[in-house]
């Protein structure tokens, strides 16, 4: 949730965001109502409370001969303590329910509008050329034995595939060395389970507009996890934080699921849109007058892994009504794919200041000792199965076969070229 103070304090900055985000302004007047009512009830609770607590000490005090007309009043004011907290409850549940309606502030600078209206901030290497025709990543990948999606699709239905010989290799290489990478920063490497409870996932934000990408199993009530964000962020929440010595950063290794809801007929082809991958996700918490700086600095770190693995990309800067419910701002990094003739999405980082905080109650105490105050939250992916695609089409040669990335070689036995299966 957002900040109640700033919300009460400031409503056009909120209703701002809203309209840049593509939603009604309408939510924030619905939610200062709520607010109001929420108050209102638990101060007519209370009022009621305490005259109940002091009409008991009438009773206990009183002569005989009175007590039972104040027993009899006693029994009303129980009564309307009894209703007053049944109100006092609802209204905080409609409240609570109002202001889930209201997404994460965003940071100024973030463009307004939709998918298609954010911004590039910059673009890193020259666009592959070839002097033969490019065959893409499915094609490459059968070629060199890397990827079976028949079988994928016969064990499991579409969107499934199996990683096979180099490919499952490759994979591996590839998460190892941004898992190693993650090391040298000072991240904390966990594998987290991949099934959380439905707070969990409701505390990050994964059960408003993207409810239907997410795999629940009713029986269990657990829902299955897209990114390992969820876990990380889950993990230290109803807990108070100690930065005493920096920043907590995790680097969580599992496999994530998608139900890929609404993308019927998209990337169909291939493994750029699939129900199951792995991902190596980076996830920080921190003081929030340091969110954008560690925003930047995970930013920094995916583009190093591009520009080793000699992919070329473009930093984009993505507007508000792409973000996400939790995201305050969003940098997705785009690798150039030559046979689709376009960016396509690897990498995204988002700094989520205090919104999943707020919700999953995960606090830290100032260095002055001052009160408890909700931690900021940032997530970015250093390495996940897409890599894949940009990787065998920017480094495929005219055989088939393909250059593996120097920095790659050390993880595939020194493994210089990729070369097609008989």
């Amino acid at each position: 949730m957002i900040d109640l103070t700033l919300l009460r304090e400031d409503p056009e900055l909120v209703k701002r965001s809203q309209i840049a985000r593509g939603e009604s302004p309408d939510s924030v007047d619905d939610a200062l109502a709520a607010d109001r009512d929420r108050r209102a009830a638990i101060t007519a609770f209370e009022e009621l409370r305490a005259a109940q607590n002091a009409h008991g000490k009438r009773v206990a005090q009183a002569p005989k001969d009175e007590k039972a007309a104040l027993v009899s009043e006693a029994k009303q004011l129980s009564e309307q303590v009894k209703a007053a907290q049944q109100a006092a409850n609802e209204a905080e549940a409609a409240a609570e329910a109002a202001l889930a309606k209201i997404e994460n502030i965003v940071i100024e600078g973030v463009p307004a509008g939709g998918e298609e209206n954010f911004v590039t901030l910059r673009t890193h290497g020259e666009v592959p050329t070839y002097d033969f025709t490019p065959r893409d990543h499915l094609e490459i990948g059968e070629l060199l034995g890397a990827i079976d999606m028949e079988r994928g699709t016969k064990v499991s239905g579409s969107r499934f595939y199996f990683l096979t010989g180099i490919g499952a290799r490759l994979e591996l290489a590839l998460m190892t060395l941004a898992l190693d990478r993650a090391l040298q920063a000072g991240f904390t490497p966990m594998i987290p389970p991949t099934l959380v409870r439905p707070e969990v996932m409701r505390g990050t934000g994964f059960l408003g507009q993207h409810a239907d990408e997410v795999y629940h199993l009713p029986k269990e009530d657990l829902y299955l996890v897209g990114t390992s964000e969820v876990p990380l962020a889950g993990y230290h929440m109803d807990e108070i934080l100690d930065f005493g010595r920096g920043a907590k950063r995790y680097a969580g290794w599992s496999t994530c699921y998608r139900s890929e809801a609404g993308s019927y007929g998209k990337d169909t082809r291939g493994i750029i849109r699939v129900h199951q991958f792995n991902k190596l996700e980076m996830f920080v918490y921190t003081d929030p007058a340091d969110a954008e700086a560690e925003h930047e600095r995970l930013v920094a770190m995916q583009e190093r892994m591009l520009q080793d693995l000699g992919l070329a990309y473009r930093v984009i800067d993505v507007a508000a009504g792409d973000l996400g419910s939790s995201a305050a701002r969003k940098f997705d990094i785009e690798a150039w794919v030559p046979t689709q003739d376009a960016y396509r999405e690897l990498t995204s980082t988002s700094n989520c200041t205090t919104y999943q905080a707020r919700r999953l109650d995960t606090r830290f105490r100032p260095a002055d000792g001052g009160k408890t105050q909700p931690v900021a939250t940032l997530n970015g992916t250093l390495a996940t199965t897409r890599w894949i695609v940009a990787l065998l089409e920017t480094h495929q040669r005219a055989d088939g076969s393909v250059t593996v990335p120097e920095v790659l070689r050390p993880y595939l036995g020194g493994l210089e070229v990729m070369e097609p299966i008989a």
